[in-house]
């Protein structure tokens, strides 16, 4: 008898992403899935709306899930909107052409919760022996950093994040690429980008530096795709990005390498493609800023986040790896 089947949406400033998934014994198993670039925050920091193109595109990816959860029964689910829904003037009316078009109600989360749902998703990869990890997570519209201390084993299901201290940083991809251009970056571009996430980042570090027996652990398309092309991957592969370990020699040698690439080099570079490739530098603009704060040898990929935190969430909530799991 299958128990119950879970649904995380999480709708982005960039991509638009669903799991489905049933609990096993101490974790859960995927049986279905969504990823679909949207560029939803398209120009927002600019115009301060939601454009008619880009809520064309949200409608559509909302469809194709609205359909997923249908034919897959799905009993519980948790629909997230983050940056781009809540930066922008006609958010709250995007949210209510949604459910009167395609019948899914997007809730709004707050920073705070999404670097939550973030570590929750991301802390079955910390290394155990490590004295905590730098988690960070690279977005469409804001990037959310936390400090985790040794994670928590339960007796069931994933292990519990120890919470040092987050921030959310009012930078993404996507706005540092429509500040600073994406297309065509010159080291002085890619380095008035760092200048400026470091402003950022500087307090945080501050209150949270001291990276003795830490490591970095990196979740977003800017860390995967950097994962990819470190790999040599002929096509992107989940299964060897999610959870690969990559020293700061070898993100240096990897971001050195996307810096030299012209514009169209990125575009043909199997990881990266046309949907990254003006997108991809600001990425590795903000990740640089955080690794000048936080000078960690070794940084962990994953290919997980938000998603996964919702599911672990609703799961522990509802008792299925045992009550004191739900604690």
């Amino acid at each position: 008898m299958a128990g119950p089947t879970y649904a995380a949406l999480d709708l982005g400033t960039n991509n638009c992403r669903l799991l489905v998934a049933r609990a096993t014994r101490d974790s859960f198993r995927v049986i279905d899935a969504f990823s679909r670039i949207i560029r939803l925050g398209e120009g927002v920091s600019t115009s301060g709306v939601l454009s008619d193109a880009a809520i064309g595109r949200a409608v559509e990816a909302l469809r194709v899930c609205r359909a997923k959860m249908r034919n897959r029964g799905v009993t519980r689910t948790r629909l997230i909107a983050t940056e781009a829904c809540r930066a922008a003037g006609n958010g709250i009316e995007f949210l209510e052409r949604v459910k009167r078009e395609v019948g899914i109600d997007l809730e709004i989360v707050d920073r705070e919760t999404e670097a939550r749902l973030a570590a929750t998703g991301c802390t079955p990869l910390m290394d155990p022996v490590a004295q905590g990890v730098i988690l960070f997570d690279i977005g469409g519209g804001s990037s959310e950093l936390v400090r985790l201390g040794p994670s928590r084993p339960m007796h069931h299901g994933p292990p519990h994040p120890e919470i040092e201290g987050w921030v959310s940083l009012p930078l993404g991809v996507v706005t540092l690429a429509e500040r600073h251009g994406g297309v065509t970056v010159t080291r002085e571009t890619f380095e008035a980008m760092i200048t400026e996430v470091a402003g950022h980042v500087a307090r945080f570090a501050a209150q949270h530096g001291g990276t003795e027996g830490l490591h970095l652990l990196g979740t977003s398309g800017t860390v995967t795709t950097i994962a990819g092309v470190y790999l040599r991957l002929p096509r992107y592969e989940r299964r060897r990005v999610d959870g690969c370990w990559m020293s700061a020699g070898q993100v240096t040698g990897v971001v050195e390498e996307l810096l030299a690439m012209n514009y169209d080099g990125r575009v043909a570079n199997p990881c990266i493609g046309s949907e990254r490739a003006d997108l991809v530098l600001a990425g590795c603009a903000i990740l640089e800023a955080i690794r000048r704060a936080f000078p960690c040898e070794r940084l962990r990929v994953a290919d997980r986040g938000l998603r996964e935190g919702m599911l672990v969430q609703m799961m522990r909530e509802d008792g299925v790896w045992g009550r004191e799991a739900a604690t």
